[in-house]
């Protein structure tokens, strides 16, 4: 019997990879229908994603792209915050 992977635990093995993709290539390459859902998602459950702007060196073109990275320690400060007024 084999097991089927889910499309979060795909996306997160690609971002684990160091690969960085455009929510247009996580569409295409998952099937993810609503890719902003998806991303928050997994921001939720603990992973910290992040979008950020790339230009284009053919044609100069702004596009973002979706990677996974290592929170600053002001962000986790503030989540201790958080957790500790909840």
């Amino acid at each position: 019997m084999t097991r089927k992977t889910s499309k979060a635990a795909k996306l997160i093995a690609a971002f684990e990879n160091g690969t960085e993709l455009t929510a247009k290539q996580i569409s295409a390459r998952y099937g993810v229908k609503n890719v902003r859902a998806l991303i928050s998602s997994l921001r939720m459950q603990g992973y910290a994603i992040y979008l950020n702007k790339r230009v284009s060196t053919y044609d100069g073109e702004i596009y973002n792209k979706y990677c996974l990275g290592t929170p600053t320690r002001s962000v986790v400060a503030a989540g201790y915050k958080a957790l500790a007024t909840a």
